[in-house]
């Protein structure tokens, strides 16, 4: 009798360890900025790709294009072009960074305004970002706002259909555990579970490449930089990115390892690393954890690795992922990293783990002062 061939544990992305092989390294523009990237095992890039435009639709004040395009490895990224609807000048560009959520059979969509949105998405608006659609509202101030799919997410995701053989033992109990509930679970509830225990093998997977997920995922976020300051209309010298929680340490990383970054938004993803230790390590998923990073010096250094970025950090007090002593600690780094400069804000918010309306609208004010237009 012969077995069942073993299911790949990467699939979908079968063809990353050779994209690896070939471009192992990604090159930096500074020792600072090169050093991260080493740490993080960014890969090389590979030139930048052919954008492909879908369709664009206008509607309540915002111009938005579906784009898509082939990197190295793994499926093809959708990403979301957003504009002020009617303007025909260049405008300051804005990288949107999504969340880590918990939630991966989805990425970007949760940022942009869309007419036919899948119910994750909204979920996810809803829980996270105080129902605010966060790069459609940032273009609508005068931005052109490109919003993608990294690596693991949406677009990128792996294909669970057929799980590692790992992934698919704990799936199967989560299912057991539906079905003992009473809980109808959707496709992304599945796709979600099986995704939360693939991050494990995704980080094993990365770590045999010298890469990690962190890098791999900064990859993607180079590639959509590029891509963002070649678009006509816009202005290649500024520049800026934002994110929450995990779309928050995706910002920092960026601005850390690209110049073209001038004004970086870090909310929710701010505390130093001694913080985690011990009751705060399961929070996080391997997007913060790169094994061996704290070896360049603590979470909060990372921004002086920048070679130009302004940063607003927010903190929220009472959010779950956090212990406050570690915010504060780390506000207090920050200020005493960049003393006697306008280099960095910290602004510290009531409640949870949520990108709420008014810390948006401090974050869009900011990129607005900083990336003058």
């Amino acid at each position: 009798m012969t077995s069942a061939p073993r299911p790949s544990a990467i699939p979908g992305h079968d063809d990353w360890p050779a994209y690896i092989r070939e471009h192992p390294r990604h090159r930096a523009s500074t020792a600072a900025a090169q050093e991260l990237s080493d740490a993080l095992g960014v890969p090389g890039a590979g030139g930048l790709p052919e954008v492909k435009v879908h369709w664009e639709e206008t509607y309540d004040g915002a111009t938005t294009s579906q784009l898509s395009w082939q990197l190295g490895f793994g499926p093809r990224t959708t990403a979301w072009l957003v504009r002020p609807a009617g303007h025909s000048g260049s405008l300051p560009g804005v990288l949107a960074l999504h969340c880590h959520g918990g939630n991966k059979f989805g990425g970007a969509d949760r940022l942009v305004e869309l007419p036919e949105g899948h119910p994750s998405a909204t979920a996810a608006r809803t829980g996270l970002y105080d129902g605010r659609a966060l790069a459609t509202d940032i273009a609508r101030r005068g931005f052109a706002v490109l919003a993608h799919d990294t690596f693991a997410w949406g677009s990128r995701k792996f294909d669970l259909s057929t799980p590692p053989w790992r992934t698919a033992s704990a799936a199967a109990a989560r299912q057991s555990q539906w079905r003992e509930d009473g809980v109808v679970p959707s496709d992304a509830d599945e796709y979600n579970a099986a995704a939360g225990f693939h991050e494990d093998t995704v980080a094993k997977a990365a770590g045999l490449l010298g890469t990690s997920l962190a890098g791999t995922v900064a990859y993607d976020d180079l590639a959509a930089l590029d891509i963002l300051a070649s678009l006509p209309g816009v202005e290649q010298e500024n520049l800026g990115c934002i994110g929450f929680s995990g779309g928050g340490g995706r910002s920092l990383v960026l601005a850390a390892l690209s110049p073209r970054i001038r004004a970086a938004v870090v909310t929710c993803m701010m505390t130093t690393f001694e913080s985690l230790f011990p009751a705060y390590l399961d929070a996080h998923s391997w997007l913060l954890q790169t094994p061996g990073l704290w070896k360049l010096g603590d979470w909060p250094d990372l921004t002086g690795r920048s070679a130009a970025a302004r940063f607003l950090v927010q903190y929220a007090l009472a959010d779950e992922l956090f212990p406050e002593d570690g915010m504060r600690q780390a506000h207090r780094r920050l200020e005493a990293l960049h003393a006697g400069t306008d280099m960095y804000t910290g602004s510290f918010w009531p409640g949870g783990h949520v990108f709420t309306a008014g810390m948006q609208a401090e974050a869009t004010d900011f990129l607005a002062k900083t990336l003058a237009y």
